[in-house]
């Protein structure tokens, strides 16, 4: 792989993060249920969607050059 990107963009750090969330929470008294973790899980991947679709626009606009093969 020479594909290199953010590791913020990363779904298996984001699901990683997501799935040690609930027994560090424990820890501090805090209690997440499973369906807590899901929505977790499903508010990152809408946030992740939406920065990517951002960054298309993003660089469509500022492009100088037009796509070619």
């Amino acid at each position: 792989m020479e594909d290199i990107k953010s590791f913020l963009m990363s779904k298996t750090i984001w699901g990683a993060v997501i799935a040690i969330a609930p027994p560090v929470a424990g820890m501090f008294g805090l209690t997440v249920t499973g369906a807590d973790a899901s929505e977790a899980s499903q508010h990152v991947n809408s946030v992740i969607t939406a920065a990517g679709g951002l960054l298309a626009i993003y660089g469509r606009v500022k492009a100088t050059k037009s796509i070619g093969i």
